[in-house]
């Protein structure tokens, strides 16, 4: 069973940086995608960005992008995500999202907007807050 701790969110004014890491544990291979998503209050749950641990891929949400670089220490198998320039828009519970299937993995190479539908494993969840 893969199980996923995420740590790192709080409270920060705009413009300021927050890092978000993922740590991960239950694989059963090492070829696996990690995303991050997230949700605001009234919101749909919208994937931010995501890594394949074999071949390092990544995708960006345009709202993030150049903003969030997204990064991964295969050793440790954890994932992180960089959040610079934040913005109040940025305020939501961010969640780590894990899943092994070959046809999610696939997906993901192609660069498509991730499913949270597609992740079968999540982490409880951080919020983060981003005042004006």
């Amino acid at each position: 069973e893969v199980q996923l701790v995420e740590s790192g969110g709080g409270l920060v004014q705009a413009g300021g940086s927050l890092r978000l890491s993922c740590a991960a544990s239950g694989f059963t291979s090492d070829d696996y995608g990690i995303c991050w998503f997230r949700q605001a209050p009234g919101k749909e749950r919208e994937g931010v960005s995501c890594i394949n641990s074999l071949d390092g891929d990544t995708y960006y949400a345009d709202s993030v992008r150049g903003r969030f670089p997204i990064s991964t220490d295969s050793a440790k198998r954890t994932v992180y995500l960089q959040m610079n320039s934040l913005k109040p828009e940025d305020t939501a519970v961010y969640y780590c999202a894990a899943d092994e299937k070959p046809i999610t993995l696939a997906t993901m190479r192609l660069g498509a907007h991730p499913d949270p539908l597609d992740f079968d494993s999540w982490g409880q969840g951080t919020q983060v807050t981003v005042s004006s």
